[in-house]
C-alpha cells in the first residue's frame, strides 16, 4: 500500500530533522557550551512538538531548520574548523620543539654530563697536585700532571663556564716570580702547595670562568672557605678570592643548550594549553548572538513568530562572512 504523498513528506521532514539535530548534538559535544548544548534540547523539544501533533503545520518545522538550525551549524562547523586549523599550527610547532630538543639532547653536554665529570676533573686535579709536591720535593723532571686533565675544559667551557671581563681574567692570573714553584710541566703559588699539605689536597671543583678563548677553572678547599685557580694554557695555580668575581650567577649550573632545552619544554607546554583551549574557542560576540538565539527558539509563541526565527538567521548567514582570526 502506497504511503499518502502528505504522510511521506511529513516523515521525510521529520527524518531530516533528526539528522539536524545528530550534527548539532555533536557540536554541542565538541565545544562543551551550555549555550550550544540548550539550544540543541531545545531544538528536540520542537522537533517533539511536531512529531507528537500531526495536525501541527510540519513545514514549519522545515522552515525552521531551513532558517536557523542549518545556518547555525554551518557557522559552528566555521569555528570549528578555524579553532582545527589554529591547533594545527599549534601541533606543528609543538612538533618542531619536540625535534629540537631532540636534537640538542643529542649534540649537548648535559648538566648530568657536566656533574660527573667536575668530581672527576677534581680527583685528577688533587692527584697531580699531590704528585707536583712530591715532584718539587725530589727535585725530579718527572710530568706530575694527569692525562688529559685539559679535557675538561675544552669539553664543558663553552657551555657551563662564566664569562667574565678580560681585565678581571688577567687580575685574576697575576703573580709575582718568587712567590712561586716552578718547574718544566707546572707553576704553584708557595702558599698555595703549603696550604694543600696542610688540608691533604682535598678540594673540589666550584666553577670555570673565561673570556674569549681563554679559561680557568676555580676550586675550593673542602674543610676550608678558601679557593684556588687553575690555568690550563699554562698549567698555573693560584689562590683566587672569589669575591672579587663580581656579575655570575652562581645558582645557575645549566649550559646554553640545556637552558633552551627547558625553554622549548616550558613553550611546549604553554602551548599544549593553548591548544588545548583553542578547540573550543568561540568568540564572545557570537556567544552573545547564541543566547539571543536561545530566547527566540525558547519562546512559546516560536511558531507565531517565525518571521523572527528568518531574522536571526539571517544574522547567522552574516556571522558566516566574517572572518573568525
Amino acid at each position: 500500500m502506497a504511503v499518502p504523498l502528505m504522510d511521506e513528506n511529513r516523515l521525510n521532514i521529520l527524518n531530516e530533522s533528526n539528522r539536524m539535530l545528530s550534527k548539532l548534538q555533536l557540536l554541542s559535544v565538541y565545544f562543551g557550551e551550555d549555550i550550544i548544548y540548550k539550544i540543541y534540547l531545545r531544538s528536540q523539544v520542537i522537533h517533539k512538538l511536531f512529531e507528537t501533533n500531526p495536525e501541527l503545520d510540519i513545514n514549519k518545522l522545515e522552515l525552521f531548520h531551513m532558517q536557523f538550525t542549518a545556518s547555525l551549524i554551518d557557522l559552528l562547523r566555521k569555528i570549528k574548523k578555524n579553532n582545527e586549523n589554529n591547533i594545527s599550527l599549534l601541533l606543528d610547532e609543538i612538533q618542531l620543539n619536540k625535534e629540537m630538543v631532540e636534537k640538542l639532547n643529542d649534540s649537548a653536554y648535559t648538566e648530568n654530563n657536566f656533574n660527573i665529570d667536575k668530581q672527576r676533573q677534581a680527583l685528577k686535579i688533587n692527584l697531580s697536585l699531590r704528585r707536583l709536591f712530591q715532584v718539587l720535593s725530589d727535585n725530579s723532571t718527572d710530568n706530575p700532571l694527569s692525562k688529559n686533565i685539559n679535557a675538561f675544559s675544552s669539553r664543558f667551557a663553552t657551555d657551563f663556564f662564566y664569562a667574565i671581563e678580560p681585565g678581571l681574567f688577567t687580575e685574576l692570573t697575576q703573580y709575582k716570580d718568587n712567590d712561586v714553584y716552578t718547574n718544566s710541566y707546572a707553576t704553584i703559588q708557595k702558599k698555595l702547595m703549603g696550604v694543600l699539605c696542610k688540608y691533604d689536597f682535598k678540594t673540589e671543583f666550584f666553577c670555570g670562568l673565561k673570556t674569549g678563548s681563554q679559561i680557568i677553572e676555580i676550586y675550593k678547599f673542602i674543610d676550608v672557605n678558601r679557593h684556588f685557580l687553575y690555568f690550563p694554557a699554562h698549567n698555573l695555580f693560584l689562590f683566587v678570592d672569589v669575591t672579587k668575581i663580581n656579575g655570575v650567577d652562581w645558582t645557575n649550573n645549566l649550559s646554553k643548550k640545556e637552558n633552551l632545552i627547558h625553554e622549548l619544554n616550558n613553550k611546549n607546554d604553554v602551548l599544549q594549553s593553548s591548544a588545548s583551549a583553542a578547540k573550543s574557542n568561540m568568540p564572545a560576540e557570537i556567544k552573545a548572538l547564541l543566547a539571543e538565539d536561545y530566547k527566540k527558539i525558547a519562546d512559546i509563541n516560536f511558531l507565531q513568530n517565525i518571521s523572527n526565527i528568518d531574522v536571526q538567521a539571517n544574522i547567522l548567514k552574516t556571522m558566516l562572512n566574517t572572518d573568525l582570526n
